[in-house]
């Protein structure tokens, strides 16, 4: 497959499996903290939704899980949580400052966003984004995006009155961002096999794509180190993610030259599981539902 076809304007990041050290932990700080509900407790997995139909993040507790320093391993730099409006993301920082959660924030141009750690030193990002028309169109084509200082102050201002009530209905995973060894792999494998697109090369060490013209539905960098190990099996982090193809004919394409390549693949249901090359799960279904 030399140019894969470009990922279909509806292609999406689904929800994220996550593998935790403390259950009751985790489920409290998704709750409590993030404003994620209980969708169900079922075979040792909890599912966590904003809307309860639907799950975004999905836990599981590891038996004596080992939690590794950040930033050493290729795997999860941090999901992000998109919510519809400025308004929520101002309720989400009004309660992140009444509960003393630490967090950091930034202006990427194209969103404005919220970072957070959760007990086992995964990272989590609760962005809005702005409007396309707003977005910056670079000569090369490419979207702009910077790390400027977030207006906190006008985020507040415009949060809603009243009691917290969580995240609100479509709130939905925007996009992953991962540690990968090697750049150049990872663009041939994510961009040249899946069909996502470049969208914003950070000098030679990050790559944003997107599929649909979208900013970035998955971040790729190496600032972990290139040649960084991939994340232990027995430890904390992300288990796999989820790639939302509307197009079956595409994921066939996907299918026969990952066979082509020699990359195992595991068809449960509806969804095919496999590995990129730096051993990070990826869950490729035309359904988001786990």
């Amino acid at each position: 497959m030399n140019g894969s076809p470009a990922a279909h304007d509806g292609t999406a990041i689904g929800a994220v499996h996550l593998k935790v050290s403390d259950l009751a932990r985790s489920v409290r700080y998704y709750t409590e903290t993030i404003g994620l509900g209980v969708l169900n407790r079922y075979g040792g997995l909890v599912r966590l939704t904003a809307d309860g139909t639907y799950p975004l993040v999905v836990l599981e507790e590891l038996p004596n899980a080992r939690v590794l320093p950040p930033g050493r391993n290729s795997g999860l730099y941090h999901f992000a949580l998109l919510v519809p409006s400025r308004a929520d993301l101002g309720g989400v920082l009004k309660r992140l400052l009444e509960t003393k959660a630490g967090f950091g924030s930034a202006d990427h141009d194209v969103s404005e966003a919220l970072y957070l750690t959760d007990p086992d030193g995964i990272g989590i990002e609760i962005y809005r984004d702005r409007d396309r028309s707003e977005w910056t169109t670079l000569p090369s084509g490419e979207v702009y995006m910077s790390t400027d200082p977030l207006d906190g102050k006008g985020l507040l201002r415009e949060a809603p009155e009243g009691e917290w009530k969580g995240l609100p209905v479509g709130t939905k995973v925007g996009h992953v961002h991962l540690h990968v060894g090697d750049l150049k792999t990872a663009e041939e494998f994510y961009c040249g096999l899946l069909g996502f697109r470049p969208m914003l090369r950070f000098g030679p060490s990050a790559l944003f794509t997107g599929a649909g013209g979208y900013h970035h539905h998955i971040g790729l960098n190496v600032w972990a180190g290139v040649g960084a190990p991939p994340t232990p099996d027995d430890a904390t982090g992300l288990s796999f993610f989820t790639i939302v193809y509307p197009d079956p004919a595409h994921i066939e394409l996907i299918l026969r030259e990952l066979e082509r390549r020699g990359v195992r693949t595991e068809a449960k249901g509806d969804a095919y599981y496999f590995r990129d090359p730096f051993g990070i799960g990826i869950r490729l279904t035309t359904c988001g539902i786990l």
